[in-house]
């Protein structure tokens, strides 16, 4: 509270509570009254306790993002690989080889298998390998092989020139002999005529 005497006072409300005040003084008033008025009148105010206050708002902090990582990739693709398929060996008798004999009548010739795989890659390294197709492209030839079955006759060593059987007896053919063995001559007598083919003593067995 204040007491104005010989002055006018003016208080104006402004902006945000702010208080403008102003002494108009009287006419005839002394300068020393001027100074007690304008004592008493209360100075403007810049700020209003009753005024809310705006906080300035949290700048906030940037912090650093950890880098990721990139997820591997998988990758599939297909490939195709080749393997020989062995053949086999299947032999067959054959009467007009002497026996023991073994002659190739058809060579073996592999097939071929080829396999197709699935194969998973990641960052450049194979981690899984799956077949996906197995198929016999190309067929095996099987290798044929005769074998002999005809027996060698046995031949009698003291004779030579023809082939003198080995038997109980052996006769000229077409002679009187009865066998049961029968050559065909001539033949000449190297060692010693057990079967007597040379009758006449010539050397030369069955010559007529």
């Amino acid at each position: 509270m204040f007491v104005l005497i010989g002055a006018v006072a003016l208080v104006l409300l402004c902006c945000g509570g702010v208080t403008i005040s102003a002494l108009i003084a009287q006419p005839g008033e002394s300068p020393k009254q001027q100074d007690l008025a304008a004592e008493a009148v209360p100075s403007a105010r810049t700020d209003d306790p009753s005024s809310p206050t705006t906080a300035a708002a949290p700048t906030p902090s940037q912090q650093a993002t950890p880098t990721q990582s990139p997820t591997p990739v998988a990758i599939k693709r297909t490939i195709t690989v080749t393997k020989k398929v062995p053949y086999k060996t299947r032999t067959v008798n054959d009467s007009s080889l002497a026996k023991g004999t073994k002659k190739v009548r058809t060579p073996g010739v592999p097939g071929v298998k080829t396999l197709t795989y699935e194969v998973t890659v990641i960052d450049g390294e194979e981690t899984a390998k799956e077949l996906i197709k197995s198929e016999i492209t190309k067929q095996p030839v099987t290798r044929v092989v005769r074998i002999g079955t005809k027996e060698a006759p046995r031949c009698d060593p003291n004779y030579a020139g023809a082939c003198v059987p080995i038997a109980s007896d052996v006769d000229c053919a077409g002679g009187s002999g009865n066998g049961p063995a029968y050559v065909e001559g001539p033949v000449r007598v190297i060692g010693d005529d057990i079967y007597d083919l040379d009758r006449d003593g010539d050397g030369i067995g069955c010559d007529r």
